[in-house]
């Protein structure tokens, strides 16, 4: 693997989802490399704005459609996406508290139909939610009982304090959490998979050597070598 300076930092924004996993593997990089990489983690929608708005990083790693959409708009470099994890959405109910059924996709109309209060994230996870809830006819009536997170709060503290009965979420983001029960993933028949990618945003396109640095760091994300990381935070590749 290529070694650049010790003097290379490299500053990037990710979204909540991504949180734990880049923690752990920053510093399995800084271990190997030398090279340092601090990610701020804050909510996808806030995450995308910043980048939007020319803010410095040296990379960005949200969800691949809003990566796509930073291409499209000019503020991430064509061609320099890097998918690099999958993460499935997963359910939880407070701990302790009975575990309904979730075992195929009318087990789980039931449940949402049952529960008195429910919570998804906003990202790509909710979006697909709110596309399940109208294909069933019942979007009107779940929204009546969904407690929206504030940006960067996880769903599972929702969960846990008994603000949601029922919550929704990535499986990395509720895996660590205290005083929530985690279900399991969605069922198979209307499994969602989130593909989390990179890029390199068009601000730092003039130079060369920390692009470099950017690209090094995105090929040790994508590599067979950090599979087991990703695995213990719930995600694959």
């Amino acid at each position: 693997m290529q070694t650049h300076s010790t003097t290379l930092v490299l500053r990037g924004i990710s979204s909540m989802a991504t949180q734990s996993l880049l923690a752990d593997l920053t510093q399995v990089y800084l271990t190997q490399t030398g090279v340092q990489v601090r990610i701020e983690s804050v909510g996808g929608v806030d995450a995308a704005k910043r980048v939007q708005a020319g803010e410095a990083f040296d990379v960005v790693l949200l969800a691949s459609d809003a990566i796509e959409r930073l291409i499209a708009s000019g503020h991430v470099q064509t061609g320099s996406r890097v998918d690099w994890v999958r993460s499935p959405v997963a359910v939880a109910v407070p701990a302790g508290a009975a575990r309904p059924d979730l075992s195929n996709e009318a087990a789980l109309k039931a449940t949402v139909l049952a529960s008195p209060t429910l919570s998804y994230s906003t990202g790509p996870s909710g979006v697909y939610l709110e596309k399940l809830f109208e294909r069933w006819g019942i979007a009107d009536e779940v929204k009546a009982r969904t407690v929206v997170p504030p940006p960067g709060t996880p769903v599972g503290t929702l969960v846990a304090s008994g603000q949601a009965a029922l919550g929704f979420q990535q499986l990395s983001e509720l895996m660590a959490l205290a005083g929530i029960d985690v279900l399991g993933t969605l069922p198979a028949d209307v499994a969602f998979i989130t593909t989390f990618s990179s890029g390199i945003p068009s601000v730092i396109a003039a130079d060369a050597a920390r692009v470099a640095g950017v690209q090094s760091f995105l090929q040790f994300l994508a590599s067979a070598g950090v599979q087991d990381v990703k695995r213990k935070q719930g995600m694959d590749f």
